[in-house]
């Protein structure tokens, strides 16, 4: 019964990361016109176990995006320079929508595996009650 609840456990740990990496992407969405922003990404960590990699996944650390501000030129802005330009984010829709894309594709694939794994446990159980 230890190894359902092991994958269980692994399933679990790779919907909690993608729900994670959701977030940020929702955020970086929300914050695409917003000057100064910077993109956040986060990465994934395997988790250590007594053996080496127990095949958990969790989030590391927020990453800011190293590209540059895009050059805007408005000149009636607050915090437009002599030239009429400031710095607006480094947000690129496009590439939120394909990661949002793949985590959501990747949170339903571990969704499949937790449901399966749940119901073979139910009909483990379903035969040793006979």
């Amino acid at each position: 019964m230890s190894e359902f609840t092991n994958s269980l456990s692994i399933s679990a740990s790779g919907l909690k990361a993608q729900a994670q990496r959701l977030r940020h992407v929702s955020e970086n969405i929300a914050n695409a016109d917003t000057p100064g922003y910077r993109r956040k990404t986060v990465s994934f960590e395997a988790t250590m176990g007594a053996g080496g990699t127990d095949g958990r996944v969790e989030t590391g650390r927020v990453n800011l995006g190293k590209a540059d501000f895009a050059q805007i030129f408005d000149p009636s802005h607050p915090l437009a320079d002599e030239n009429g330009n400031y710095d607006g984010s480094n947000v690129d829709l496009i590439i939120e929508i394909a990661d949002a894309r793949e985590a959501q594709r990747s949170y339903e694939a571990n969704l499949k595996m937790f449901d399966q794994a749940r119901q073979m446990s139910s009909s483990l159980l379903e035969l040793l009650r006979r």
